[in-house]
């Protein structure tokens, strides 16, 4: 390897270092290494910029818009409330009722917008039929993965894969090519969750006959009890208080100490924190009680107690708060709202919260109006703002109607768009019909023109556009050519199985670390010098690349979708290893098995 191979694998080394530790942002930790190393002469100017202006990288952005347009009109709320089911049922046909149709939408659509429409509306359903929506987030965002496996649309990695496959002069992927083993993955991981899912997803085992009286608490509030209360010297006896309607008692905060209440009777005092858990609807009936006083209530007693409603809010990497403190930021000052408690990792935070740094994937439970969701539900600021009450749908019935109708031409055209010769040298590729349906959307105002811009993740375009340039560099150093006579030295023994098994591998531990994107693009370097240096075709490594940097599994920073739901539904990093490591290991050896037999060498 030459001397500018070893500055390119430094610059590699200490980029993943930056990604893992979220020192900045992931866009401008690419844009600085791609700067770092066009300054060190490895690429030049135009080879820095050219991810800018391709077409994959551009696709995706305009799918942004798509996405968008077909979140507005409201079309993805009427099908979550069609088709979940009314009734309680077994786990194995529970879990497929919401995988398949969600894996399907995913397949067309961008996974993060699906996940934002669909969680709150699950955690809803799960309420209602007293079930623990911890047997259904993981679930969802697993559910999206897989099927965005399934199309060259179905995720930014797959466009990214494609654009790196034409710009070296391949033939890129068609529409469903992926599909011939993404539907396989789909399939399999559908019914791995339907058995698995009751016994290794956290919550409340469903049992086969077991009817929907069971009492599931599902929201928790943090209470204080006044030095008038009545409830003062009764008597908490295995969690539970009469006078406290509908209401489990899970623990109490007395001086700093924490008094567990399930097991045993305990006498209440003034000023004890208690932390109880019970349905949605008990947050009026908590503010209607005298006797009890709602943490941070103090702070809206200016708002009518009849207004206030209980909202969730998950930060995402624009919130300009991130880094600082609750009263660093001044939050409520700027969003009139009081934030109770927060969710970070798996646990419930609401003691010394104003000390507590505010990062991207917290999830804020706020005390506010429904103001705050007409100001900032569609901002960006936030990854999902979910209020408890039934969702209502949006959009009117010609605007559903018309987005799928986009859609579907959009998908039909970019599918038998080959089959199409044009005298005008005309590509009827994904962007030419991807372009059309953005620009259909909003001229039929179906999304609003005025927040184009916000529709789209610049942050993961800006890493795209960089991550070519650092796939360039590691083909010019001679750093993939290194790393790939390595791993073919590694896997002589098995040969190009062997070469195919060692890219999954390192593709499935960087899209864990950082993103799947990113991964991709640089592991792809490295997959094509190994395929030139054995002779032969390089298309079952891309295929391999694209499959094995979508299956994030085992953690919830390797993919956005998993640590969206990873917030609202209160994961611990452990549950994601203990249900997704296993389907990580199903989706390698299926890959194993159906790509060579796909795709001959």
């Amino acid at each position: 390897m030459t001397f500018e191979g070893y500055i390119v694998l430094a610059v590699v080394f200490i980029m993943i270092i930056a990604l893992a530790k979220e020192i900045m942002r992931p866009g401008l930790i690419f844009f600085s290494a791609a700067v770092i190393l066009m300054a060190t002469g490895i690429i030049n100017d135009k080879e820095t910029l050219a991810g800018f202006s391709n077409k994959g990288m551009v696709t995706i952005g305009i799918l942004f818009l798509v996405s968008e347009g077909v979140r507005q009109s409201g079309i993805l709320n009427r099908l979550a409330q069609t088709y979940l089911p009314r009734k309680r049922g077994k786990m194995v046909f529970l879990i497929p009722r919401i995988m398949l149709p969600v894996s399907v939408l995913s397949a067309f659509l961008n996974n993060t917008p699906v996940v934002i429409i669909f969680a709150p509306i699950i955690k809803k359903w799960t309420e209602k039929l007293n079930l623990s929506s911890k047997k259904f987030l993981i679930p969802l965002s697993f559910a999206t993965i897989l099927g965005g496996m399934c199309t060259l649309i179905g995720t930014s990695t797959n466009l990214v894969v494609h654009g790196l496959i034409i710009e070296n002069g391949y033939e890129g992927f068609s529409m469903f090519e992926l599909g011939k083993v993404g539907i396989f993955v789909a399939v399999l991981g559908t019914i791995y969750m339907s058995i698995a899912g009751n016994k290794l997803l956290p919550g409340e085992k469903i049992l086969f006959n077991q009817k929907s009286s069971t009492e599931y608490k599902d929201y928790y509030y943090d209470i204080i009890i006044p030095k008038n209360s009545s409830l003062i010297g009764l008597d908490i006896k295995n969690g539970r208080l009469k006078e406290l309607k509908n209401l489990l008692v899970r623990c109490i905060n007395r001086d700093g100490n924490i008094i567990e209440t399930q097991k045993g009777g305990f006498s209440i005092k003034a000023n004890d924190k208690m932390l109880v858990a019970g349905k949605s609807d008990r947050l009026n009936y908590i503010l209607a009680n005298n006797n009890v006083s709602l943490k941070g209530v103090d702070l809206v007693k200016d708002f009518p107690k009849k207004d206030l409603k209980q909202y969730e809010a998950v930060i995402a990497p624009r919130f300009p708060g991130v880094g600082k403190t609750i009263p660093e930021f001044n939050f409520f000052e700027h969003y009139q709202a009081v934030v109770i408690a927060i969710h970070r990792n798996g646990e419930r935070i609401t003691s010394n919260i104003d000390k507590l740094k505010l990062k991207p994937g917290d999830n804020l439970v706020l005390l506010t109006t429904e103001k705050f969701i007409q100001n900032w539900g569609e901002s960006k600021i936030f990854y999902l703002t979910s209020f408890i009450r039934d969702y209502k749908t949006t959009g009117t019935f010609w605007k559903k109607w018309l987005a799928f109708i986009i859609l579907l031409i959009m998908i039909i055209g970019t599918t038998l768009g080959k089959f199409i010769s044009s005298p005008g040298g005309i590509n009827f590729d994904m962007f030419y019909f991807s372009a059309i349906a953005a620009v259909l959307l909003v001229w039929m105002k179906i999304m609003p023109h005025q927040k184009y811009t916000k529709a789209i993740s610049w942050d993961i375009l800006i890493t795209i556009a960089c991550a070519f340039a650092i796939s360039k560099a590691m083909q010019n150093s001679g750093a993939a050519e290194g790393i790939a006579r390595a791993t073919i030295n590694f896997a002589r023994a098995f040969g190009p199985i062997g070469v195919l098994a060692a890219l999954y591998l390192i593709t499935s531990i960087f899209t864990e670390i950082i993103t799947n994107n990113a991964a991709a693009a640089l592991v792809f370097p490295i997959a094509l010098s190994a395929a030139q240096q054995m002779g032969i075709d390089p298309k079952p490594f891309f295929v391999t690349i694209a499959i094995a940097a979508s299956a994030s599994f085992s953690t919830p920073i390797g993919y956005q979708t998993n640590l969206i739901v990873q917030a609202i539904g209160n994961y611990k990093f452990t549950d994601y290893l203990k249900i997704g490591l296993p389907l990580n290991l199903l989706a390698f050896i299926l890959s194993l098995l159906l790509i060579p037999y796909f795709w001959s060498f």
